[in-house]
């Protein structure tokens, strides 16, 4: 009787042994309720994209980064579901017949089919409420994709003395001014702060609906959020590279640490 126990009892292990194994499988870490997916618009091909990932995994380890770029339309967005937030990385210019200056190609680098991706993007991961960071090129498409205008060039185009890219965009900064009561003061703590800086086009006419929250001595826009948050998911957009500024500067981890903590909500919810 007892050998009979025995054995039945090693065979029940056995399963419940085998039971955990497929749940890992099928679900990895997940199971833990420990992993969030990031999706990035584009996240590979050269150090300047994996820098994206090696930041968020570095403010959190248990953060999951998909590269959508290099997956089919229909692919990129099936996989978008399965994540719980959208980084809108640095890249080319967005294509200006997409706000209306069709004809002002020659000063641009254009990659259409990521325009093409990252509206498609933007416009599921609004429906389905999933956080949204923006950042460099990111910010502008954003801005973009919700009825708002770029500056096409801005050595050309706007009157300043501020140098806005640089031969070495590890080298190139300057100063951005914080708005008080804003979300970005929240997260950053700080009014004044130097930002690092590589781009020659910037968000011209704000959309509707956003509010300006950092800007250069120049007036140029650094920044924006939603002027009115409350019913909506998370976003914020900004100019400067934060995963390439040092670990103690209030402009980049913090802002990291939040967009990764509004993705973890959001799983919770889904």
């Amino acid at each position: 009787m007892k050998t009979f126990n025995l054995i039945k009892f090693k065979k029940h292990s056995l399963f419940l042994l085998l039971l955990f194994y497929i749940s890992f499988l099928l679900f990895g870490c997940n199971i833990f309720g420990r992993d969030v997916k990031i999706a990035l618009s584009k996240g590979s091909e050269h150090k300047g994209y994996e820098k994206y990932a090696e930041w968020l995994k570095k403010i959190d380890s248990d953060v999951d980064c998909t590269d959508l770029y290099n997956l089919s339309l229909k692919d990129a967005l099936d996989e978008l579901d399965d994540c719980d937030g959208l980084l809108l990385t640095g890249g080319p210019d967005v294509h200006p017949a997409r706000y209306g200056k069709g004809w002002d190609t020659l000063r641009c680098e254009i990659d259409k089919r990521r325009d093409t991706l990252e509206f498609l993007l933007i416009k599921k991961a609004m429906e389905k409420k999933i956080p949204i960071l923006g950042i460099c090129r990111g910010e502008q498409i954003l801005n973009v994709a919700l009825g708002g205008t770029l500056i096409v060039d801005i050595p050309q185009d706007y009157d300043t003395m501020i140098v806005h890219r640089c031969g070495n965009p590890d080298t190139c900064f300057h100063e951005v001014k914080v708005l008080d009561g804003s979300l970005l003061k929240k997260l950053t703590g700080t009014s004044i702060a130097m930002v690092n800086t590589n781009h020659h086009q910037a968000v011209d006419k704000i959309a509707d609906g956003l509010l300006v929250t950092a800007r250069t001595r120049d007036g140029l826009i650094e920044a924006y959020e939603w002027s009115k948050p409350e019913g909506k998911s998370f976003l914020l957009a900004v100019q400067w590279h934060p995963e390439r500024l040092e670990d103690n500067n209030p402009m980049s981890m913090p802002i990291g640490k939040y967009f990764i903590g509004q993705s973890k909500k959001f799983k919770k919810r889904k």
